[in-house]
């Protein structure tokens, strides 16, 4: 196991060999990566307290922090983290216990706290901050501090969200061969 990709207690990150971990990221913990994830320069992905699962095709960028909140007696599941499918998660983005859907961008420097729940197909504009327990509906532009619904999405916006993805999982690609040609 790479030094950056760390056990915590018994819990050994679950890695798909088709993922892309940059060497100064670090992923600790209860963590599930899917097909296709690409974790980036300085993410740090520590799910010491609880689980994070990311979905297939999705991108953490540069920067980002992900963590979780412990289980209680007053919240016995305490707050996990999950990611969906074909998500960008943009350079310097916080999410903490919360859910995003499928097709999910979150723009650079966001905030998502805990038990926030985006739905599918919803884009986060920069520097935005999603309060816990906020509930993010399926189809529009957010933005904000706290975020507010600013418009649907356009059919070129929806579009993007897969594309977004697509195109990190075609640059992960790229990265993995020039490491191979390199060593």
């Amino acid at each position: 196991m790479k030094n950056n990709i760390r056990p915590f207690l018994n819990t050994v990150p679950i890695i798909n060999e088709s993922c892309y971990i940059d060497d100064t990221a670090v992923v600790i913990g209860d963590v599930v990566l899917d097909e296709n994830v690409s974790v980036w320069p300085c993410a740090v992905i520590r799910a010491d307290v609880n689980h994070i699962r990311i979905g297939k095709n999705s991108n953490v960028q540069d920067h980002c922090m992900l963590h979780v909140s412990h289980k209680s007696d007053s919240k016995p599941q305490g707050s996990p983290l999950h990611i969906g499918s074909d998500v960008t998660v943009g350079h310097h983005v916080t999410l903490h216990g919360c859910t995003i859907g499928n097709r999910v961008l979150v723009g650079i420097n966001s905030v998502v706290l805990d038990d926030a729940v985006i739905e599918d197909d919803v884009m986060i504009g920069a520097y935005s901050l999603v309060p816990p327990r906020k509930v993010l509906e399926s189809g529009f532009l957010y933005m904000g501090q706290p975020v507010k619904k600013i418009r649907p999405l356009t059919e070129e916006e929806r579009a993007f969200l897969p594309y977004s993805a697509q195109h990190y999982v075609c640059l992960m690609q790229n990265h993995k061969k020039h490491q191979k040609e390199t060593k």
